[in-house]
């Protein structure tokens, strides 16, 4: 006896249809998964039988072999429990075959039948509908993931027996409805009404909002640096549908997409502590799974205390950062995940964190400052478009009652800024500022005469890269947009160049 129906798999954040198959022969008692199966996988067989019996149904005494197909691809996790549970019972004739045709089955079973949610529902989901399949069975707690997912059918199932009386036709399910997308930003968001004072970082987090840019915070502790980084996600445009089905396919690979949402509906914003691996960063393990550089994609990750990551996790990202996705390579797969990020990172300017403080010494010596700094190398800070320096709050800004300007007006500028953005890159496929390829910026950063003697002087005595060169004129491209100018104007590149001075005052100067 012989039965076959479909399932999905996920590799990387991509969906695909794996074919189960089951024989059930004579012979010695036992039940084989082959088709590499993990050992999650194979622990199904347990779940399986224990699920059959306690439901009533009678459990073959037979040979029962089961391959996942295709073959050459490792299979893992708990969601291949259901679609197992069903093929046994149309292979010993428990359930007519023709009932699973052009479906897939998705979900994780209790000992009793209950049918329990997993991980990767939603790019599974999305593979189904493009493969043609009219319909996919998922756990009613992933019923709000799938449901974003137009132009296939979506069942709740919350138990094995609802399942086989709606194939049945005793009882049938109604599809889950499409939900719609709604953007939510402000939500659980602070504001930037909350700061006080710091008119220069506040104008550069505008900056790098506007562009895309990764930004670096230097300063006393106390001074607002994190404050400053956790309020960026609030002057961010909103999610389009699109880079929130990019974003929410990763947290859904991950286990981290919130239960009982189906899209994630403002920009993410990761801020891993400094004790994170170089996996937990930039994803890995065994069984590859995305890091918290790729679960920020289309966000915001925030590094506090840089200095205290390991070197191998900051070096790790370098590559990332340049090409907007994570390669992770295995002996038995490679898988590619997606991390377009703005990078924010705050550190100290000494290990004691007082250097350059109006009123208390430091207490580093040379040396010890030298080492805390050296920890940051010079290629990872050559990829961040803008180093602020946070000088401390003084106490008349600090009780100052007068409303500092809020998230929402910064918004608007920002938002008017990626506009223009999006409209002259348009064709070339570009979103912000921050992404522009080298043969683009000839076209689109065009400087004038005293904008370009300045840039060519500041080159030379600074003695910038070719990076530092292409990053001073795309911040320069962002605060000309800002200012409602097609042409880059010497206050514009003036204004850039200020912001990348700072690695100079302490990794040079010390």
């Amino acid at each position: 006896m012989f039965s076959r129906l479909t399932s999905m798999g996920v590799l990387g954040i991509k969906g695909y249809l794996v074919t189960v198959e089951t024989d059930i022969s004579s012979g010695l008692p036992g039940f084989d998964v082959v088709g590499m199966a993990g050992l999650a996988v194979r622990e199904s067989r347990d779940r399986v039988r224990a699920a059959i019996t306690n439901c009533g149904f009678d459990y073959p005494v037979s040979h029962i072999t089961v391959n996942l197909a295709p073959a050459d691809v490792k299979k893992d996790g708990s969601v291949y429990d259901l679609p197992l549970f069903l093929s046994l019972l149309c292979a010993s004739g428990g359930l007519d075959k023709a009932l699973v045709e052009n479906a897939a089955f998705i979900g994780e079973l209790s000992l009793t039948g209950d049918v329990r949610p997993v991980v990767g529902v939603l790019p599974m989901v999305i593979a189904a509908r493009d493969a043609g399949l009219q319909a996919v069975y998922l756990p009613a707690d992933n019923a709000a993931e799938g449901a974003v997912v137009d132009g296939i059918n979506v069942y709740a199932v919350s138990h094995v027996t609802t399942l086989l009386a709606h194939l049945s036709g005793e009882n049938t399910l109604s599809p889950v409805p499409t939900k719609d997308f709604t953007p939510d930003t402000a939500k659980h968001v602070p504001d930037f009404s909350d700061v006080k004072g710091q008119l220069v970082p506040r104008r550069a987090m505008e900056i790098a909002a506007a562009g895309g840019h990764n930004i670096l915070l230097i300063g006393p502790p106390g001074s607002g640096k994190s404050m400053l980084a956790k309020r960026l996600p609030s002057i961010l445009p909103d999610l389009t549908r699109g880079e929130a089905l990019e974003a929410s396919a990763i947290h859904s690979i991950a286990g981290t997409l919130p239960r009982g949402e189906g899209l994630l509906t403002a920009r993410p914003f990761r801020s891993p502590h400094h004790s994170v691996s170089t996996h937990g960063l930039t994803g890995g393990g065994t069984n590859p799974r995305p890091g918290e550089a790729s679960l920020a994609h289309n966000g915001v990750l925030f590094l506090d205390e840089l200095p205290e990551f390991s070197r191998q996790a900051m070096e790790a990202l370098r590559q990332p950062l340049e090409d907007g996705h994570i390669t992770i390579s295995r002996v038995n797969a490679s898988v590619t995940y997606p991390c377009s990020i703005m990078l924010v990172a705050a550190m100290n300017p000494c290990r004691c964190g007082f250097f350059g403080h109006p009123t208390r010494p430091c207490t580093c010596s040379a040396a010890d400052s030298k080492r805390y700094l050296a920890r940051v190398s010079g290629p990872l800070l050559d990829r961040f478009d803008l180093h602020i320096e946070v000088p401390p709050v003084e106490y008349e800004q600090l009780s100052d009652r007068t409303p500092s300007e809020s998230s929402a007006i910064i918004r608007e500028r920002v938002c008017r800024a990626r506009e223009k953005q999006m409209q002259r890159q348009a064709v070339t496929g570009v979103l912000t500022n921050a992404e522009l390829p080298p043969d683009s910026l000839r076209t689109l950063c065009r400087t004038t005469p005293a904008a370009d003697a300045l840039l060519k002087n500041a080159f030379e005595k600074l003695d910038l890269s070719a990076r530092a060169y292409d990053r001073i004129l795309k911040v320069a491209r962002t605060i000309a947009d800002l200012a409602d100018s097609e042409t880059l104007e010497a206050p514009h590149v003036a204004e850039a160049i200020q912001y990348r001075s700072l690695d100079r005052k302490y990794w040079t100067d010390r």
